[in-house]
């Protein structure tokens, strides 16, 4: 299982403190300690499994398909006015990621990026109607052949640390890293109205794999 480099240090912090912590509780409390030792073993498997980092080469490179940039369930999709960059009217499709999902998004178009700006924010829970604009969250936006995205990140009531490696002026390839969200949240992604979405609510979706929408 491949671990993604932003989870290493925490990994690493999260095994010295439970190593210490066991370490303490076998001289002091040696009763307990085989049931904290079983408890800390779980804990540091869900930890893993967070931070995992599957290899996800994309099917079909192709300038009309939107691919989801992130694992997860869809929650919304509807037209709704976008207020931060394009002013206008687009689709929304929304995939809420729980903390149990591969956490790594994807760059889901080619193309250049023409806006990436971060936003510091609330914590509403992920799944909140004001949680695209109100929580923590960064925006990126994307020109391709066929058109022009928006993806939104947004954190939720337990992530803390969005991280986006994407600056205005890249080229960018469908399927790339994008960033990531740590603990739980959802991803926006804003496209014209002219195209035809895929997915539908409650399909459970795979970055890089499943088709979000078609552009043409």
């Amino acid at each position: 299982m491949r671990i993604h480099r932003e989870g290493l240090f925490i990994l690493l912090m999260a095994l010295a403190a439970l190593l210490l912590l066991n370490l303490f509780a076998g001289f002091l409390f040696p009763a307990i300690q085989p049931w904290l030792a079983i408890a800390s073993l779980v804990f540091y498997g869900l930890l893993l499994q967070f931070f995992r980092h599957p290899v996800r080469n994309i099917p079909l490179a192709d300038d009309a398909i939107v691919y989801c940039p992130a694992d997860g369930k869809v929650v919304v999709i509807e037209e709704v006015e976008e207020t931060e960059f394009f002013k206008d009217r687009r689709k929304m499709v929304s995939i809420f990621m729980s903390p149990f999902n591969v956490h790594v998004n994807r760059v889901p178009f080619g193309g250049k990026v023409l806006y990436s700006a971060y936003h510091s924010g609330k914590y509403l829970v992920a799944w909140h109607p004001k949680a695209s604009t109100e929580n923590e969250r960064t925006t990126v936006v994307i020109e391709g052949a066929q058109g022009t995205i928006l993806i939104r990140q947004i954190a939720g009531a337990v992530a803390r640390r969005i991280v986006n490696y994407l600056r205005s002026g890249d080229q960018v390839r469908q399927g790339q890293q994008l960033g990531l969200i740590k603990f739980g949240s959802r991803a926006d992604i804003f496209l014209p109205l002219h195209a035809d979405v895929q997915v539908q609510i409650g399909q459970k979706v795979k970055g890089n794999l499943d088709i979000l929408a078609k552009m043409d």
